[in-house]
């Protein structure tokens, strides 16, 4: 009987281990859904539908917190460079408006298109850009990300693009794009360098990037900025790249990669002595510490959209840009 019972016991033991042999890519989740581990099949990002809805469910919490300016309704959708800057611009509103946002417009996106990535492990995200009904004659461009199964969506990176500016993507016979690796050397830089690059670009100048208003553009106006009779203008620069302001890349048809960064500034308006720094507007104001009397140091975020082509192929293209003010210090 014992020998029996031993038999059986070997057995299952045996068919456990040839299941789990055979299940290796799988697990159950408490539903009793079977889905693929993320962090080794390559698997679409989203679906379709489940990124449609990624996009009403922001979009509703935009709309509600910008109508309340307030930024706990929205902070669960939005993460890296855009909750910096969505949450300071809301904090702002909410001192000078306490009530809310008299002149709240709801946000609606039409002619929506979402591009969804193929890739293994995490984190997934994907692109949806549309046709928005604020900022003027331009295309929203939204980045998705999530870190694991069970997190909700969240836009990381948010820019505005002129229409036709948005590249064509790569695609497969199903319609899933290709994401490029941070690390990619066929491009012609890799996109975990691109927020280095262009912080050092912005303070020296280069040919690494072309010229538009996004790079020499920006560096023309900080320059005549800076000669501003009785007032000195310091710029500072850095690279953000950690955790959630990882850049994301999508492959595009021509070789190359539409690329998402963020980059860290920070603005040091000194007066010269008996002048005083121009009065900061009432929003600047809502996000200042400390008395300005001599300096009034500003820190803000930047997230970036450069299409980054492949070697050899010509310098980085920065499409877009959103600068948001983070904090300011006065002294």
């Amino acid at each position: 009987m014992t020998t029996e019972r031993s038999r059986r016991r070997l057995r299952r033991r045996e068919r456990n281990a040839l299941l789990a042999a055979s299940l290796t890519a799988l697990s159950v989740t408490a539903s009793g859904c079977v889905v693929v581990h993320g962090e080794r099949a390559v698997l679409p990002a989203a679906t379709r539908a489940e990124a449609a809805k990624a996009l009403t469910a922001f979009t509703d919490a935009y709309n509600k917190a910008d109508k309340t300016y307030d930024s706990s309704v929205d902070a669960p959708y939005v993460t890296g460079a855009l909750a910096d800057i969505d949450s300071a611009r809301l904090r702002a509103g909410h001192v000078n408006s306490p009530s809310g946002n008299a002149n709240h417009t709801p946000l609606t996106l039409t002619d929506v298109h979402i591009t969804i990535p193929k890739k293994a492990g995490w984190p997934r995200w994907f692109v949806a850009d549309a046709k928005g009904n604020k900022g003027g004659d331009f295309r929203w461009v939204l980045v998705f990300t999530r870190g694991d199964l069970g997190e909700r969506w969240q836009v990381a990176y948010l820019t505005l693009m002129a229409p036709g500016a948005v590249p064509e993507f790569t695609t497969d016979k199903d319609g899933w794009a290709e994401a490029v690796p941070a690390d990619s050397a066929q491009l012609a830089v890799p996109p975990e360098e691109l927020s280095r690059q262009y912080t050092a670009y912005l303070k020296s100048g280069g040919k690494g990037f072309a010229d538009n208003g996004n790079t020499s553009g920006l560096r023309a106006d900080r320059s005549k900025a800076a000669k501003r009779p009785g007032l000195v203008r310091q710029f500072i620069d850095a690279p953000l790249t950690h955790g959630d302001y990882a850049p994301l890349a999508l492959r595009t048809r021509d070789g190359g990669a539409l690329v998402f960064f963020t980059t860290h500034h920070y603005e040091k308006q000194t007066a010269a002595t008996g002048t005083s720094v121009p009065a900061p507007n009432k929003d600047v104001q809502a996000l200042t510490k400390g008395e300005v009397k001599q300096s009034l140091t500003l820190e803000s975020i930047a997230n970036q959209a450069a299409l980054d082509p492949a070697p050899g192929s010509g310098p980085v293209r920065v499409l877009a840009r959103v600068q948001g003010l983070t904090a300011a210090q006065g002294e």
